[in-house]
């Protein structure tokens, strides 16, 4: 595990969807791609999901997923979390990624209080392995990301990735969901340099250089 707090500049842009309304929990499945990230910048490629909400002192979140940095990692592709306690990006260089693999990600919490517990999770070796768990004033019902991110001062190429069998926690003890086009959903758009693709509204889909 490694931590890296980088500051980068304005030059953002994200790719997938938000929900309009509080969920306890997402899993997802991302497909690993190679990011022409330029080194040494703060540029990046963060395929990624994220439960976040409002505080008195701003927003507060965690998110968890693979990304690819300039400013660390020597051009790799690295599992990462991060999250508002630490202000800092962690990477777990101990789960060894490539492009095309798929990697399962679960962001979840067990308790819905006024501040509680939301852990991260990767699917590796045939089980569950906690990455980070994180005490947050953001309820057990927050607004959940599905995202591919990307900064950049200058657009970088990105293959088109796959991001697929996105499901929703319904309540802290609750079921997991379709996130389908029942769910009242904030999405991202397309823009000039970067395409998104909706496969199935919103549990399936691309994203990538648009081509």
């Amino acid at each position: 595990m490694q931590r890296s707090a980088p500051l980068p500049s304005p030059g953002y842009h994200h790719l997938g969807a938000t929900t309009a309304s509080g969920w306890s929990g997402i899993i997802a499945r991302f497909q690993v791609g190679d990011p022409a990230v330029r080194a040494e910048t703060f540029d990046f490629l963060a395929g990624r999901v994220m439960a976040k909400g409002d505080t008195p002192d701003g927003i507060q979140w965690l998110e968890a997923g693979w990304t690819e940095t300039g400013w660390s990692g020597n051009g790799k592709q690295r599992i990462y979390t991060y999250d508002t306690n630490r202000d800092a990006w962690v990477f777990y260089d101990q789960y060894e990624i490539k492009t095309g693999d798929k990697i399962w990600i679960y962001l979840q919490t067990e308790r819905e209080a006024p501040s509680t517990a939301w852990q991260a999770w990767l699917w590796w070796g045939d089980k569950w392995n906690l990455l980070t768990s994180q005490e947050l004033p953001i309820t057990g019902r927050a607004k959940i990301e599905q995202y591919i991110e990307v900064h950049s001062e200058k657009p970088f190429d990105v293959p088109q990735v796959r991001v697929d069998n996105v499901s929703l926690k319904d309540g802290a003890s609750g079921p997991l969901v379709y996130w389908d086009g029942q769910v009242p959903t904030a999405p991202g758009a397309s823009n000039a340099d970067y395409c998104l693709e909706w496969i199935n509204r919103y549990d399936a889909w691309t994203a990538g250089s648009c081509q």
